[in-house]
């Protein structure tokens, strides 16, 4: 593995997802963690959350998605997320919207967390409550939308796209404009902890580049009235390009690494930025721009990406992420193997790390569901 980078060299993180808890008051089919209601034995109490967030911004001042689990379910939440917000950190939350208060989404608002996603994958009430597991799910998720719009907060609408909702897309889309979000990412699916159950329902390649290029299109056509963030599927930025589309915020450097983005860039004209929640920058971020800490404290390059860089609870959050050999290897774009290796897109793209090491056991292989062939794998046929 490369030891080429250093402390001085380190791209410092952009986004960081952090599973406070992983207990949730659902059961959602597609669970990458498995949640449950809990407990979960070994979850960082808060003073070690107050430590972890002091070692971020050791490195930097990323975007800080505090997820699960479902994250209001942890008793301390607006202490963690005070203490985050008040050392300069960009704090985000990413819910199921089901237990959203009035209250709740005020208090969310003076913290300040300026945009707040919430997961629906079906644009009927009978198929979201059954995905989800739990009957009035999907009113629950729209009432609490509609807290946190009377509070002032953005609105993302998150959604895992498979077999079953590929066919709801644009109604997803037309419910995400309805309620006034200013974003929405579909999530390409990784079968994972609960999700390995709905692998048979995993799209086919050729079907992720045709709903890709749907997304692409639906941007240019929407321009600044929602912007649209494929989420584990980096060969988004390789569509974008062949389509001629505009792209926002590209950076092609060497060495593989990504510059940082300004914190109130918008790549979409004329948006309004929740202090720079819409920034890209490039494809597959694990262990680059983009880091997941569990509840645990175990840091990994995603939450999908089950390889361990290290553990908050035995060395600081800096020292893992400047100095892991598994987040070295994931920023030298050199040792990817395979089409992906000699892809003359690499450096906007980068291939699904997760998907692939999900495929093979190995995180530097191909991605395995881009139907892309390279330049040089086609000259040398």
């Amino acid at each position: 593995m490369n030891q080429g980078y250093h402390s001085s060299s380190t791209p410092p993180p952009h986004l960081i997802a952090w599973e406070i808890t992983r207990t949730c008051n659902l059961l959602c089919a597609h669970c990458r963690a498995s949640s449950h209601s809990g407990p979960y034995a070994g979850e960082l109490t808060t003073a070690e959350m107050f430590s972890v967030i002091d070692g971020i911004c050791q490195v930097g001042r990323p975007i800080l998605i505090l997820s699960g689990g479902e994250p209001l379910a942890r008793p301390d939440f607006f202490d963690i997320a005070k203490r985050a917000s008040a050392k300069g950190l960009r704090v985000a939350l990413g819910c199921n919207g089901t237990l959203m208060t009035r209250e709740i989404a005020t208090r969310l608002k003076e913290v300040p967390i300026p945009r707040v996603s919430v997961s629906i994958d079906f644009p009927v009430c009978e198929l979201q409550d059954r995905f989800r597991g739990m009957p009035g799910a999907f009113d629950a998720a729209i009432k609490g939308v509609q807290h946190l719009r009377e509070a002032g907060v953005e609105i993302q609408i998150n959604c895992t796209i498979t077999k079953m909702n590929a066919p709801h897309l644009q109604q997803l889309l037309d419910l995400a404009l309805e309620l006034g979000a200013v974003a929405f990412h579909p999530f390409m699916l990784v079968p994972t902890g609960r999700g390995k159950n709905l692998a048979s329902e995993e799209l086919p390649p050729e079907e992720y580049e045709r709903i890709l290029g749907w997304i692409c299109d639906r941007q240019e056509e929407l321009k600044d009235r929602i912007f649209f963030k494929p989420t584990d599927a980096p060969h988004y930025w390789r569509i974008m390009l062949q389509k001629g589309k505009r792209v926002a915020q590209a950076s092609l450097p060497a060495r593989g690494g990504i510059r940082p983005v300004p914190q109130a860039s918008s790549p979409v004209p004329g948006h309004p930025p929740a202090r720079g929640m819409n920034s890209m920058t490039r494809g597959c971020l694990a262990g680059s721009g983009f880091c997941f800490i569990s509840h645990t404290g175990r840091v990994q390059g995603c939450g999908y990406l089950d390889l361990e860089a290290g553990n908050v609870k035995e060395k600081s959050f800096k020292e893992i992420w400047e100095h892991s050999p598994l987040f070295l290897a994931l920023r030298d774009l050199s040792l990817l193997k395979g089409k992906c290796g000699v892809c003359e897109f690499k450096k906007v793209c980068g291939g699904c790390r997760a998907r692939a090491y999900e495929s093979t056991g190995d995180v530097l292989d191909p991605e395995p569901y881009c139907i892309y062939e390279p330049r040089k794998v086609r000259a040398s046929v």
